[in-house]
């Protein structure tokens, strides 16, 4: 796996996010374990924070909506759901995310086929702080790595 994260660090820009990741899955396996919620639910959230439940309706106009709770405290959860405005199998979703009671962002996720492997790029734009930034990079980057794992096992 090749992993390149590339927040900006100027906080004078707008605060997005950038993840390109290189997965050793074909295309149509990483869209399949992305879009159907019987896979997502084995790779989604960060490690310490794996969804507990996760729902989805992937078409255009569709629902998502998922709960992560924490693995050092299961009182802990963060629920989070949004609309996806763009589906193109196998190339591209484009969808919108918000814990719940706070600002809306927006995912863009392209997955380009290489061969037998799969490069996705991750967008997420835009964030209040840096700081949010920064705090999803790493969940995302954890998320990603579990993908990563559950591709594996897949393969």
């Amino acid at each position: 796996m090749n992993r390149t994260t590339d927040p900006q660090k100027d906080d004078t820009v707008a605060a997005d996010l950038t993840i390109v990741r290189i997965f050793n899955a074909p295309r149509a396996l990483v869209w399949q374990v992305w879009t159907d919620p019987a896979h997502t639910m084995q790779w989604m959230g960060p490690r310490d924070y794996p969804a507990v439940v996760f729902e989805q309706d992937v078409q255009t106009g569709g629902r998502w909506r998922g709960c992560l709770r924490g693995v050092a405290n299961a009182d802990d959860e963060l629920w989070q759901g949004g609309e996806y405005r763009e589906v193109v199998a196998p190339e591209r979703l484009v969808f919108t995310f918000a814990w719940d009671g706070g600002m809306e962002t927006l995912v863009t996720v392209i997955f380009e086929e290489l061969g037998d492997k799969t490069r996705m790029i991750f967008h997420q734009t835009p964030f209040a702080s840096i700081e949010d930034r920064d705090g999803h990079n790493g969940g995302w980057n954890s998320a990603f790595d579990r993908l990563d794992d559950w591709l594996v096992a897949k393969s």
